[in-house]
């Protein structure tokens, strides 16, 4: 049984499900861009099983013909491949998370087969594009000093932290849950290196550029006072900056593409393709790259060898006299 294919139905979750999603923000850490996904893909879930059978399901005896219907039904709703993926994605983990809970001693999702994506390869910006992004803050820092009134410390600061934060997503590829969280006793400006605590809670090191480490000196010099090691890299000890947050990271690069005349609609995430574009372009090497941006499988970091060769194969048709 299914409902016909209108707009997708979403209700709230149930307890399991909201258990689930506080294991995963509070014991995984993952992103919470990862949590309003998987909220958003057990709301549809949810919403479409009590359509469909007139209540809510009971987790322990639903089995595999209901998801078969319900990716029948996503197809028909007209949902991509990708899509259909991430829903599934956050179907398997919720099941596995029922496994371990004793729940059920089965996946019902493990086995429906799901129609095939094509590879998207990741958007990312050039190295001309990503230096005149970096330059952005500081340049309208240096017009708003010349002109009448002069920028406030908060108009100020701002900038310069903004110039610190891109510098060190470009620096270190890091995602952008990791730069909010990131706190000062995880920064050594002397060695020039970071830890970082990303997915799963695994912690990793990561270089960072002279530019990067004197970007966050000169927004520390600026911000004042005396950091305890335990607070947040890019607070403000006055408290007239707001706390860093995935949100306003989002809205301060929006506002730095348009100052650079780029794609405004570009994420914090593109930096982070951007960085292991560049790196691979310049001949690094593939598992140092995975180790850099804290993957856990080296297919995940390989998409990015599509693109270098993308890159390869559009200079040799512009180059070569036989192409």
């Amino acid at each position: 049984m299914s409902v016909a294919p209108t707009k997708i139905p979403t209700v709230e979750l149930d307890a399991l499900w909201q258990d689930f999603l506080r294991h995963l923000a509070v014991e995984r850490l993952v992103s919470p861009h990862t949590v309003r996904n998987y909220t958003q893909a057990g709301r549809e879930f949810l919403g479409w099983y009590q359509q469909s059978f007139g209540g809510p399901p009971v987790w322990s005896e639903v089995t595999r013909l209901v998801f078969r219907n319900y990716l029948r039904w996503l197809g028909r709703a007209g949902l991509d491949a990708r899509t259909v993926a991430l829903r599934f994605s956050a179907l398997r983990t919720f099941f596995r998370w029922l496994q371990k809970r004793g729940v059920r001693t089965d996946s019902p999702v493990r086995s429906v087969v799901l129609p095939k994506r094509g590879r998207k390869l990741p958007r990312f910006l050039s190295e001309s594009q990503m230096l005149d992004l970096l330059a952005a803050p500081l340049r309208e820092l240096t017009a708003r000093l010349g002109a009448e009134p002069p920028p406030t410390r908060v108009e100020t600061l701002t900038l310069l932290r903004d110039h610190a934060v891109l510098e060190l997503f470009y620096t270190a590829g890091l995602r952008v849950s990791e730069v909010c969280t990131l706190r000062v006793q995880q920064i050594d400006s002397e060695s020039r290196l970071a830890r970082v605590l990303g997915k799963g809670r695994k912690e990793r090191e990561v270089p960072l550029g002279r530019p990067a480490v004197a970007a966050w000196e000169v927004f520390r010099r600026g911000a004042g006072g005396d950091p305890a090691p335990t607070d947040p890299a890019f607070a403000d000890p006055a408290g007239e900056l707001p706390p860093l947050s995935p949100r306003w990271v989002q809205r301060r690069l929006k506002r730095h593409l348009a100052g650079a005349r780029l794609d405004p609609a570009l994420s914090p995430h593109k930096l982070r393709h951007s960085f292991a574009t560049h790196l691979l372009n310049r001949g690094a090497d593939l598992r140092a790259v995975q180790e850099l941006l804290g993957h856990a499988q080296l297919a995940t970091t390989q998409v990015y060898t599509h693109v270098s060769l993308e890159r390869l194969k559009k200079v040799y048709a512009a180059a070569h006299p036989r192409a």
